[in-house]
């Protein structure tokens, strides 16, 4: 099967299309608003039509999302019983304490997503969210925007297709999760946790839609809402069994402390959440760095051993010192003034493209701030990777094509994937943070 060619007709077909009209196109951002595909107030989606892939391109990334995701399980157990592999990934007091506390189940990861580029030659995985990954709830959405679309419905008519449906799997995951640390209440309750004014909220409300399409009790909450009574984490009177966790670690103890009724009861066992404080570990940016360590070569499998060679760029956490670049042994701080072009600068531990520094697309003197910044406090450095970008049919007043920087970033539920979050951008920088789109995944069986 041509995907491509598949594709080509398919945007040829929408750019000429005289149905898709302004009323047409207005009512698609009204959609996306009552279907909540928003970040803050903007509509997230202004594409016309899902990314499209190849069911032996979709099972490629997911075998080897699933092989890395592996790995990084091997590694973060290893290093709970190491102090001194711990102590590389650099996590604060805190989420050290917290990270050696038993979450009650054996998965580092329920849910997990890791972020990719890919090219016509194959893929480089730049991230690992394992802490609370976003996008889950939006596919679903998505999907509800774009496929009722007419061209989108004639593709669906024509080719054997099948959509993913992450948000399900979502749930069985944390269910599961729940079971294993002896949970038997038939459908337990679930809070949605962050903070009340997070950006992601609208998401909250369509997974707390489906949850308790399920049957599942489900509330959304701040963390300064909960308490604990010594047996059960309540929001109000609505008792919590399954904690699903989408406030970020570090946010949450810098404003609420081991002290707060959430730590108490997750220490104290009455609590499933997910993702756990262990997560933490897996989280951090050099993990990358420490994956491709002969040092600890011999955690790994053969198969995942070689899917991080192919598959991860080459990372270290910035610091003095000799490292090996492409063979070469070399000062690193001397590296990243020369390589300036192929090298990226990111903070160990943040998200939506806060403090990231792409070398190419600064100016030197930028580039010698960033890395004094870098050096100051917890950062990684890693190559550039290649992107290719696609024409990718969209609207504004009225419809166009434009060249654009996609990634794909494949979701994982107990290291399993099932689907991903496409953000597209005209920015190299493609987070939806950062001003970034994104759409859904649609996968073509052969």
């Amino acid at each position: 099967m041509d995907v491509r060619s598949i594709v080509e007709l398919l945007d040829q077909r929408i750019i000429t299309d005289p149905a898709i009209t302004p009323a047409l196109l207005a009512g698609l951002s009204s959609k996306q608003r009552e279907l909540g595909l928003v970040h803050g107030d903007r509509p997230t989606c202004p594409f016309l039509r899902p990314h499209i892939l190849s069911a032996e391109h979709y099972n490629t990334i997911s075998s080897a999302a699933a092989l890395i995701a592996s790995a990084f399980e091997k590694l973060v157990r290893a290093a709970l019983k190491d102090p001194t592999l711990l102590n590389k990934f650099g996590l604060t007091k805190a989420e050290s304490h917290l990270a050696r506390i038993d979450p009650g189940y054996s998965s580092i990861c329920v849910t997990s997503r890791l972020d990719a580029y890919c090219w016509a030659g194959g893929f480089s995985f730049l991230e690992y969210n394992a802490e609370s990954p976003a996008g889950v709830g939006d596919q679903a959405q998505l999907d509800n925007l774009l496929l009722q679309l007419p061209h989108n419905e004639e593709l669906l008519q024509k080719y054997r297709h099948w959509i993913p449906e992450p948000h399900r799997r979502l749930l069985a995951a944390l269910v599961a999760a729940y079971r294993e640390t002896g949970g038997e209440e038939d459908h337990p309750h679930i809070a949605i946790v962050d903070w009340s004014n997070v950006p992601t909220r609208t998401e909250f409300h369509v997974l707390k839609s489906y949850f308790e399409s399920q049957g599942h009790p489900t509330t959304i909450a701040d963390p300064k809402e909960l308490r604990y009574n010594g047996f059960h984490l309540y929001v109000g009177d609505f008792r919590i069994d399954i904690l699903y966790k989408r406030v970020v670690i570090h946010e949450f103890l810098e404003q609420s402390g081991l002290d707060h009724p959430l730590v108490r009861a997750y220490t104290e066992g009455r609590i499933c959440m997910a993702n756990s404080f262990r997560s933490k570990i897996a989280h951090k940016k050099v993990g990358f760095a420490i994956l491709s360590d002969p040092a600890y070569e011999h955690l790994f499998s053969d198969d995942e051993l070689d899917a991080v060679r192919r598959h991860i760029p080459w990372t270290r956490a910035v610091e003095p010192g000799i490292t090996s670049f492409h063979g070469v042994n070399q000062d690193l701080l001397q590296l990243l003034v020369a390589e300036k072009q192929r090298l990226v600068l990111k903070p160990n531990d943040d998200y939506g493209g806060h403090g990231v520094f792409l070398g190419w697309e600064t100016t030197t003197e930028e580039w010698e701030d960033a890395i004094r910044l870098a050096c100051s406090r917890p950062y990684v450095v890693q190559e550039r990777v290649q992107v290719d970008k696609i024409r990718m049919p969209m609207y504004r007043e009225s419809v166009m094509v434009q060249e654009m920087f996609i990634d794909l970033n494949p979701f994982l539920f107990h290291n399993v994937v099932e689907g991903a979050l496409i953000r597209v951008s005209a920015s190299s920088l493609l987070n939806v943070t950062s001003g970034g789109g994104q759409t859904s995944l649609l996968v073509l069986e052969d």
